[in-house]
This record gives C-alpha cells, structure tokens and sequence, in this order.
C-alpha cells in the first residue's frame, strides 16, 4: 500500500488541476489499481441539510447522488463519524443498493478542521475484501484530501 500513497501524493501535489480534479484522479487511481474496489466516490455534506451530495467517482453512474444523514452506509457514517466496514451488503438491514454486483462496501469520514465534511466510499463486487490496509491507505487518503480543500 506505501506505492498507493506515494502515487495519491502525487496526483494531490499537482498544481495545475483543481482539488475536484485532483479528487477525481485520485477515485480514478484507486478504482483502477486495487482490483476490489470497484466504484469508489467522494459523497460531502450539507450539515444545514443533512444531506450527503455525491462529488467526483469513479466507477459506473450512480442515481444516488442525495442521501440523507442515517440513510445507507454513507449517511450513517455522516452522523457517527466512524468507519463503516460492511463485509457482507446483504447482512445490512440500512442499506442502499447501488448495483445487484455490490457484496461489501467500506466508507470513511473526511475531516476537515475536526468536522465531518464528507465521506469517501468503495463498492467492491467482491465478498468481504477489505482489511485493516484499506483502512489505513482510506484514512491517508483522506487526510491528504483535506490539506487541499
């Protein structure tokens, strides 16, 4: 995982592209070189709202593009402010499906200034392949994302 974060600073040291350019090359990144990742988007916050408002992916088209606070995966990360690992997509009584393909699904909160801003997101068609290295390249991915909002 250390080439990963080597490759994530990179595409966020850029300066000639703006953050959601950046931020869209990093889901790219991702969703291409980690085989079990296989829609992988930013969704941010509108805590006036409670709502979650889909930003730069990569993957197939997604219808959901507004979630509110404690609704799926995403929105109950919104009001925990913790990882959700989800092994098994069919074990989650509060889930959204996004695809019938979708079997585990991992999201970890984006802070900026200790406020929950958004959230990353993974899909991976592959049954509980996440461990404790997609956590930690996830949370480095974040934190180098904030440094440029």
């Amino acid at each position: 995982m250390e080439n990963h974060k080597s490759q994530i600073r990179d595409i966020l040291a850029q300066t000639t592209k703006t953050a959601d350019q950046k931020m869209q090359e990093v889901c790219q990144y991702l969703q291409q070189q980690i085989p079990h990742y296989d829609w992988v988007g930013y969704y941010f916050a509108n805590h006036e709202h409670r709502t979650l408002h889909l930003g730069p992916f990569a993957g197939d088209p997604t219808d959901h593009t507004v979630i509110p606070f404690g609704k799926g995966i995403c929105g109950q990360v919104a009001l925990s402010n913790q990882n959700f690992v989800v092994p098994d997509v069919k074990a989650q009584d509060n889930y959204i499906a996004c695809s019938l393909h979708v079997k585990a699904e991992i999201v970890v909160p984006l802070f900026k200034n200790g406020v929950n801003i958004g959230q990353i997101d993974i899909d991976s068609h592959t049954p509980d392949p996440f461990t404790d290295a997609d956590v930690d390249l996830l949370e480095f991915v974040n934190e180098r994302v904030a440094e440029i909002l």
